[in-house]
């Protein structure tokens, strides 16, 4: 007796067909262990065991440079969350977390639309002429090794013979600013690290929204225009919405840069800055675990960071989420 599939009319009363189990074929399981299996065994093996490692380091007080170690348990995190510099480096993480995304971001999908639809408000919707070349110019210091760039700005900061001070002397006249450090300054230290990593990163996200607002039909655009819609509001109300899966993404990349912010921040101030103003988790973290011998309490402020980088991540998806991101982009 054969088993067939009987197709349910619409006067029939019969209970719905079944449907038959795919077969485990040798073409199946080969399929699934080559392309599911191996990258599964390859992640547990360099991501989710080092993970795991850390964390049981992080309750040792293991050195770093000898086989011996003795399980303490939550001493290390303990000694952290009553560590004023490393609560300091939390606080300076997270506020560059909250900073650097959101200014880069504004920053980049600004200079995107004026070089893909902030251009003549006649004729086809089109960019700024020379539009080219400042894609050119603002994506070349991206190119520019973090190192090297960190070095160069620390050269322009500098109070006696750097290029800025001089130029605020020199060209504006303000000679309160002479011998000003804006590195050594608590006040002004953080600001100026800033800036220097929204100059090097901005021409990036930049090029990325480019791509983005390039792939959005140029019809909705021209639609706004005759309905009489400015460029801000045009940005605001049509670009930002169609790009928003673009916009999560930078935001959760450059939060993971914020994050970290080791090399900026060991370069132009590798003792953590006036005050600690400019240290970061990063910083401590190598202190610990490359000066001081202490592995196992640099793991613990290594899983602190992978845990408020997690957060981080999740929040922006959540928040994504709540304010229709994904429903968007169902409809599109």
């Amino acid at each position: 007796m054969t088993d067939v599939n009987v197709a349910a009319t619409p006067g029939s009363s019969g209970a719905a067909p079944r449907r038959r189990r795919p077969r485990l074929t040798l073409d199946n399981v080969s399929f699934f262990a080559v392309f599911l299996g191996l990258p599964l065994i390859i992640y547990v093996i360099f991501v989710i065991s080092p993970f795991a490692q850390a964390f049981y380091y992080s309750m040792t007080n293991w050195s770093g440079f000898s086989p011996d170690m003795k399980f303490i348990g939550l001493k290390n995190y303990q000694r952290l969350f009553s560590d004023e510099i490393f609560l300091k480096a939390l606080g300076n993480n997270v506020f560059l977390a909250i900073v650097l995304p959101l200014t880069t971001i504004i920053l980049a999908l600004a200079l995107a639309t004026m070089a893909t639809v902030g251009g003549s408000s006649v004729g086809e919707v089109r960019g700024l002429r020379g539009s080219a070349l400042y894609r050119v110019v603002t994506f070349f210091p991206y190119v520019v090794p973090a190192v090297a760039i960190g070095i160069i700005w620390s050269m322009m900061y500098d109070p006696s013979s750097g290029l800025v001070n001089g130029i605020l002397v020199d060209v504006f006249g303000v000679d309160s600013l002479k011998s000003f450090a804006w590195l050594g300054d608590p006040r002004t230290a953080m600001g100026a690290t800033i800036f220097v990593i929204l100059w090097s990163m901005t021409g990036f996200y930049m090029v990325l929204f480019v791509a983005a607002i390039q792939g959005v039909e140029k019809e909705i655009f021209e639609a706004a225009r005759l309905d009489g819609a400015g460029r801000f509001r045009t940005a605001i109300s049509i670009t930002l919405p169609l790009i928003r899966e673009n916009v999560q993404t930078a935001y959760v990349y450059l939060g993971i840069l914020a994050l970290d912010a080791f090399v900026y921040m060991q370069v132009m101030n590798s003792a953590g800055g006036p005050e600690y103003s400019t240290v970061v988790m990063s910083q401590r973290l190598f202190k610990a675990a490359f000066t001081d011998g202490q592995a196992g309490l640099a793991s613990a402020m290594g899983v602190v960071l992978a845990v408020v980088t997690l957060l981080f991540a999740s929040l922006v998806f959540l928040v994504n989420r709540l304010t229709g991101g994904e429903s968007e982009g169902k409809k599109r």
